[in-house]
């Protein structure tokens, strides 16, 4: 489970220390299901399952919990928390208030090679979906939306976004077992095609509706789960 996913960031990680990296490997399972939500697992098992000492995972442990990522339970167990209707409620709000923006703000902003990255990603991202791939689906997935954040030359909002999607991460493996992934939302092509002429507006909108249509079906899989 986050052996593989340890394996695959090596590279990026082979200089941080330690409890960053494990941080980093942690997070990454969290934010693509691979913990999914109301699973309880043990510290023990994390140093096992990272091949990490106990205090870089107890650090990383820490600053996920501050985050939101995991909840404590007791006999040193650790959950990644389930979404109710009201957290949904208010994820889906702060996000199509930000994201948008966000989308809005990288529009004006927009370069030929980011662009290019953009729909680079989104190739890959196709790639998945046609296969059934739902590991590189969410990978891709997130990929498009960090790299398009983070042109917006907006750290604060940013940041704040993707806080809240490692809120509703997990999740999303919930719904891609539910639908699949030929039936995810997907505005990324109105997406491109408006950042390439600069519209601003029809990029925040097309963004907006994206986040919408995700969340309906985050909490429609949720609600299934539970009945």
């Amino acid at each position: 489970m986050l052996k593989e996913q340890a394996s695959g960031d090596k590279k990026t990680t082979a200089k941080q220390p330690a409890h960053q990296s494990v941080y980093r490997r942690l997070r990454t399972g969290i934010l693509f299901g691979d913990l999914a939500p109301g699973q309880a697992v043990t510290i023990k098992g994390l140093t096992d399952e990272l091949a990490a000492g106990m205090t870089p995972v107890r650090e990383a442990i820490r600053r996920l919990t501050s985050e939101g990522a995991l909840s404590m339970l007791g006999n040193r167990r650790v959950i990644v928390p389930e979404l109710t209707e009201k957290c949904i409620e208010q994820l889906d709000f702060m996000r199509q208030s930000l994201e948008p923006e966000l989308g809005r703000r990288a529009a004006q902003r927009m370069t030929t090679e980011t662009l290019d990255e953009l729909k680079s990603i989104d190739d890959t991202l196709n790639q998945a979906i046609s296969q059934g791939d739902i590991k590189g689906y969410l990978t891709h997935n997130y990929r498009f939306h960090a790299r398009l954040y983070a042109s917006a030359d907006a750290p604060v909002l940013a940041d704040t976004t993707d806080r809240l999607w490692l809120k509703f991460g997990p999740s999303l493996r919930v719904v891609c077992g539910r639908y699949g992934t030929l039936n995810l939302p997907d505005k990324h092509a109105e997406m491109l095609s408006a950042l390439e002429t600069g519209d601003a507006q029809g990029t925040a909108k097309a963004l907006a509706e994206d986040v919408h249509q995700g969340m309906l079906q985050v909490r429609e899989a949720l609600q299934a789960t539970r009945n």
